[in-house]
């Protein structure tokens, strides 16, 4: 049986280590604050946007919302971004997608300062993933490797498969566990035979969004699985890993909900906070 990987618990400590040092940061006269751009009214959005809200307001990280309407020009919301970009009480922007479909999404996300990109899109915080230089990581794949550094499982040396080459988090988890000395293996839509390569690997990856994609025939006994993955089906939200037969071959597993997801949003905010050591290394 799988040692579960809970994120919840997780959370819960890096939250105690932020209002730390968020504390730091207020003892030296700066009050840590995350501007949201929102276009509409999009119902999760919405959701999420009250969400990232109250899990400031738990480290006593300032909020503020920009809700723009949904019919509003691209140049208008450029001028918002770019105001954000320009105050100095603003230490990071989240941009929630999706956007308007008269809205160039590529545009208004390379004009966040890189040092501002919480969500870690910016072309300039992409390449240096790949380049090894210090930037913001995005959100997902960085909650991925902290959910197994947190309980003491190192992938230095081991055999990682990451299942899903997205932009949100395959490509840069390929980059980050390559980063941690772990041999990768990329795996995709048009990879024939998946299941040869899972059944090799001693750490799986998986962010496709499809239920039931990895099941237990495909894992090697013993083998540590992170599902990245998000679906709904009947109501309710699961992974990619048929979990109830997966975890009883691997040695460690993590949960959808209460695992990799559970994590994203305290990630975030620890990002803002990185942001804020580099703004401030501008300023010198």
């Amino acid at each position: 049986m799988a040692k579960i990987l809970d994120g919840k618990e997780v959370a819960i400590k890096i939250k105690e280590e932020l209002k730390i040092e968020v504390e730091q940061w207020q003892q030296r006269g700066i009050n840590p604050c995350l501007a949201v751009v929102l276009m509409g009214d999009d119902a999760a959005s919405v959701a999420y946007a009250n969400f990232l809200q109250k899990v400031a307001a738990d480290v006593n990280v300032k909020f503020h919302l920009e809700q723009l309407p949904k019919d509003a020009e691209e140049d208008y919301l450029l001028s918002v971004v770019d105001k954000l970009n320009q105050n100095k009480k603003v230490h990071g922007i989240l941009l929630l997608l999706p956007l308007p479909e008269h809205i160039d999404k590529q545009q208004v996300i390379d004009s966040i300062l890189p040092a501002k990109d919480v969500d870690g899109v910016h072309p300039i915080n992409r390449g240096y993933i790949l380049s090894g230089g210090d930037c913001i990581y995005p959100a997902t794949p960085l909650s991925c490797l902290e959910i197994l550094q947190r309980y003491g499982i190192g992938i230095e040396g081991k055999h990682a498969v990451v299942v899903g080459r997205g932009e949100t988090v395959g490509k840069s988890l390929m980059y980050l566990a390559l980063a941690q000395n772990a041999t990768i293996t990329v795996c995709h839509s048009k990879t024939p035979d998946l299941a040869y390569h899972t059944k090799r690997a001693d750490v799986i990856f998986s962010a496709v969004g499809k239920p039931g994609l990895i099941t237990g025939d495909m894992v090697k006994p013993g083998a540590v699985v992170v599902d990245a993955g998000i679906s709904q089906v009947d109501g309710k939200i699961c992974g990619d890993v048929d979990f109830e037969n997966v975890k009883e071959i691997a040695s460690a597993i993590t949960p959808v909900p209460g695992g990799v997801g559970s994590i994203t949003t305290v990630m975030m905010l620890k990002n803002l906070l990185k942001g804020i050591t580099m703004q401030q290394a501008f300023v010198q």
